[in-house]
């Protein structure tokens, strides 16, 4: 007959575990996720009835009228300065308990640590404490955890995975030199990337999964400097992940070839439909991603399809915007008024959109002949990528699909006009 062992089951601080030094084979942790939730405040409404039905069998458990809250990992402050205090406060903790894990690890143990936040500044903290542990990443993937129709998920930019961390008890190199660890970062990450892609994984989930996969490089080091010797943190990492993550996507959504044709506005608006399809998101966020893409979206917002709501960033599709429709379109005059018409291409391919709609297949060809869109292939590849990044049911799909229908037609036609018409770029 085999003996049952019956687990033991304490509650303690996660900063203070009350285990001797090397005492786990295995530590599996889902630490707080920075901002996203109050849980302190969200236990108190089970946490009266509980000390109600069963508080007197743990009276150690329910001593305090509510939740304790003052010494809760995250990152909003019950003190004085708000938030960046709070910010601050939850690093600090996280790296004691990230710390704690690696004291009680066995020599050979394993850490596995979950993961997510969609905003960088999240990860910048985690990565930060991880790093200041002593744990070092060896392996990360993303894991499909969320239930894609849960209310969270509905109108925002929510995760739908999260990521593992597999960390051990390794031995550092001292210092790892930025240029030589970029290097390495990039010839391992684009490998991850390649996989993750084949896996299926898109959306804001392949940033952070490439996010992952940098760390377990840059956690190889106790430090990483640059040459005139700062220290680099993680908020230098996360800046170079993103481009080397935003490079390997735009070529992959165009399916390659056609990407440094591509200004900056339509990298960053295909990116943005990639990631975040139609939904609004923080304005930080967004900013990054822009940055991604080479543009400075506090010079951009509220410029034709990038519209500012409050704290939020909203990418407007055609039929969206007040500034596109056929009234407008007749009141340009293009074949006669503009003059150096820098013309951007989503706003080509927007007007375009709304004059199919319309039926007005005169006027676009018009639009395309005029703007020098209509015989250039990255045109209709940026109008079949973004296609591609919208779901069924998007109006600018729709738009774009039905578009899409008769190009083969519209290009001819286009050919056989283009001699009549009068070029403005």
């Amino acid at each position: 007959m085999k003996t049952v062992k019956i687990p033991i089951v304490l509650q303690a601080s996660a900063t203070e575990l009350p285990y001797p030094d090397n005492y786990f084979d295995a530590v599996f942790t889902d630490p707080p996720y920075y901002d996203n939730v109050p849980y302190s405040y969200l236990s108190d409404f089970f946490y009266v009835w509980l000390k109600r039905s069963i508080g007197d069998l743990y009276p150690e458990l329910f001593m305090t009228p509510l939740t304790p809250k003052s010494k809760e990992i995250v990152a909003y402050s019950h003190q004085d300065g708000g938030f960046e205090a709070g910010k601050k406060y939850f690093e600090e903790m996280l790296k004691k308990a990230f710390q704690e894990i690696a004291r009680v690890l066995k020599p050979n143990g394993i850490a596995t640590i979950v993961y997510t936040h969609k905003s960088t500044s999240g990860w910048e903290t985690l990565i930060n404490s991880l790093l200041d542990s002593g744990l070092v990443p060896t392996a990360s993937w993303p894991i499909d955890t969320e239930m894609k129709a849960r209310l969270r998920a509905k109108e925002s930019a929510a995760l739908a995975s999260s990521i593992y961390f597999v960390c051990r008890k390794s031995e550092r190199k001292e210092v790892g030199w930025l240029n030589e660890a970029k290097e390495e970062i990039k010839k391992y990450i684009y490998q991850k990337l390649e996989r993750l892609w084949n896996e299926g994984v898109s959306g804001a989930d392949f940033f952070i999964a490439g996010i992952g996969s940098a760390i377990e490089i840059f956690g190889k080091y106790e430090k990483v400097m640059d040459y005139e010797g700062n220290i680099v943190r993680a908020d230098k990492l996360l800046e170079y992940v993103r481009k080397i993550v935003t490079d390997y996507t735009v070529h992959q959504i165009l399916h390659n070839g056609i990407a440094d044709e591509l200004s900056s506005l339509t990298r960053f608006y295909i990116l943005y439909r990639w990631t975040y399809g139609d939904v609004k998101v923080h304005f930080d966020e967004a900013r990054k991603l822009a940055q991604s893409s080479g543009v400075d979206l506090e010079k951009v917002w509220n410029r034709g399809f990038i519209k500012k709501e409050k704290e939020f960033i909203r990418v407007l599709g055609p039929h969206e915007r007040d500034d596109i429709s056929v009234d407008a379109f007749r009141t340009k005059n293009l074949s006669v008024k503009v003059k150096n018409f820098d013309a951007e291409l989503i706003d080509v391919l927007h007007q375009c959109l709304i004059l199919w709609e319309k039926g007005k297949r005169d006027d676009i060809i018009n639009l395309l002949n005029a703007t020098g869109y209509g015989d250039r292939e990255v045109f209709f590849r940026v109008a079949q990528a973004v296609s591609e990044c919208l779901k069924n049911e998007s109006k600018e799909k729709k738009l774009l699909d039905g578009f899409l229908t008769g190009k083969e037609r519209l290009i001819d036609e286009l050919k056989k006009k283009k001699p009549q018409q009068q070029r403005l770029i």
